[in-house]
């Protein structure tokens, strides 16, 4: 099994930036790759980024390609989120997942993911 553990969110004013970070621990050798979502309240969790833990491959949901960036460390098991440009509408709560292969349907798909955080909070206010 794998747990993960997010950190970082919190209230920051538009414009302003939040480094996100979720840390795996357990069988962390069964992780393929790690991604974000996040999941506004009344609306889907919305895919965000995902990386693949070998390459450092990176694959992004087109609204937030630019102003998002994921990386990982490897030595460390964790993954990060650098979220710049903030706006109000990014406000959500952000969770980490890991998937433990190739995906086989959508890449953004949340069935993809076998693992899941409990989430951190991100409040962007105007």
């Amino acid at each position: 099994q794998v747990e993960l553990v997010e950190s970082g969110g919190g209230l920051v004013q538009a414009g302003g930036s939040l480094r996100l970070s979720c840390a795996a621990s357990g069988r962390t050798s069964s992780t393929y790759a790690m991604a974000w979502f996040r999941q506004a309240p009344g609306k889907e969790r919305e895919f965000v980024a995902r990386i693949r833990k070998s390459t450092g491959g990176t694959y992004y949901a087109d609204s937030l390609k630019g102003r998002f960036t994921i990386s990982r460390d490897n030595a460390k098991n964790t993954v990060y989120l650098q979220m710049n440009s903030l706006k109000p509408e990014d406000t959500a709560v952000y969770y980490c997942a890991a998937a433990t292969r190739t995906y086989y349907g959508s890449i953004s798909s949340p069935d993809e993911y076998a693992y899941w955080g409990q989430g951190t909070q991100v409040t962007v206010s105007s």
